[in-house]
C-alpha cells in the first residue's frame, strides 16, 4: 500500500492529529505540532487489515527468511499478532522491561535462540524504545533482520540511532508524507507547511 493511503487513513480517524496553531505537549516536556495514537486504527477493520495487508508484503519482500514476529509492547502487540496470524508465524512480544516478578521475562512467547525475527512497532519517534526492544531480543540470541513500523516521525536522532546499532527499519507511511496529504487535504495551511517542517529537524527545542 502506498504510503499516501495510509497517511490518509491516519488522519482520516484521527489517529494522528496535527495542529500548529495550538501544540501538543509530549511526555519528554518538547512541543509538538503532532500528536500519534495508531492504537486507534485497530478500532477499524478496513484500516487495521490495509496496515496489515502493507506489513506483510513488506516482510515478505525484504525479509523472506523470517521464523517470528515479535511486536513492541504495548502500541505494536495487536499489530503484531494480526501480522503473524497472517503469515502462519509465531508471535512474542517484548516489554519495556523485564517483570519484576514471577519469570522476570523480557520477551513473552516461546523462541529459540538464532531464530530470525522481524520486529514491528506502531511508531518510531526518536527510536529510543524501538532499539532497546531489539536489543533485548539480541541479547537473548534472536537474529533480528530489521524492524517494519506504521509511522516514523523521521527524526535524525532517530535514523542516527538505528544506523549505529546496525538494525535496518522500513515503515509503511512517514512525517514528510503525511504533511503533504494534509495540505493536499486542506486539513491544514500552506502557509503553515514551513512551521511543520521546522519542528521535524530541531523537535526537541521548536517552540521555546
Amino acid at each position: 500500500m502506498a504510503n499516501k493511503t495510509i497517511a490518509s487513513n491516519l488522519l482520516q480517524i484521527n489517529a494522528i492529529k496535527l495542529n500548529p496553531a495550538n501544540p501538543f505537549t509530549w511526555a519528554s516536556g518538547w512541543k509538538s505540532p503532532i500528536y500519534c495514537d495508531n492504537r486507534k486504527t485497530l478500532s477499524f477493520p478496513n484500516i487495521r487489515n490495509s496496515i496489515c495487508d502493507g506489513f506483510v508484503d513488506l516482510i515478505k519482500t525484504k525479509y523472506p527468511d523470517v521464523e517470528i514476529i515479535a511486536g513492541v509492547a504495548t502500541g505494536a502487540i495487536a499489530h503484531g499478532m494480526l501480522v503473524a496470524d497472517r503469515m502462519a508465524l509465531p508471535f512474542i512480544y517484548i516489554r519495556s522491561a523485564a517483570k519484576a516478578h514471577g519469570l522476570s521475562n523480557h520477551i513473552e512467547g516461546d523462541y529459540k535462540p538464532g531464530q530470525k525475527v522481524v520486529v514491528i512497532e506502531d511508531l518510531i519517534s526518536t527510536g529510543m524504545s524501538s532499539l532497546a526492544a531489539v536489543d533485548a531480543l539480541k541479547t537473548a540470541g534472536c537474529n533480528v533482520l530489521g524492524l517494519v513500523a506504521i509511522f516514523t516521525y523521521q527524526f535524525n536522532q532517530a535514523n542516527e540511532g538505528f544506523a549505529k546499532a546496525g538494525v535496518e527499519f522500513n515503515t509503511l507511511s512517514n512525517y514528510q508524507e503525511l504533511i503533504g496529504v494534509a495540505v493536499e487535504s486542506g486539513y491544514v495551511k500552506p502557509e503553515q507547511l514551513e512551521l511543520l517542517k521546522s519542528w521535524r529537524e530541531s523537535p526537541d527545542t521548536w517552540g521555546k
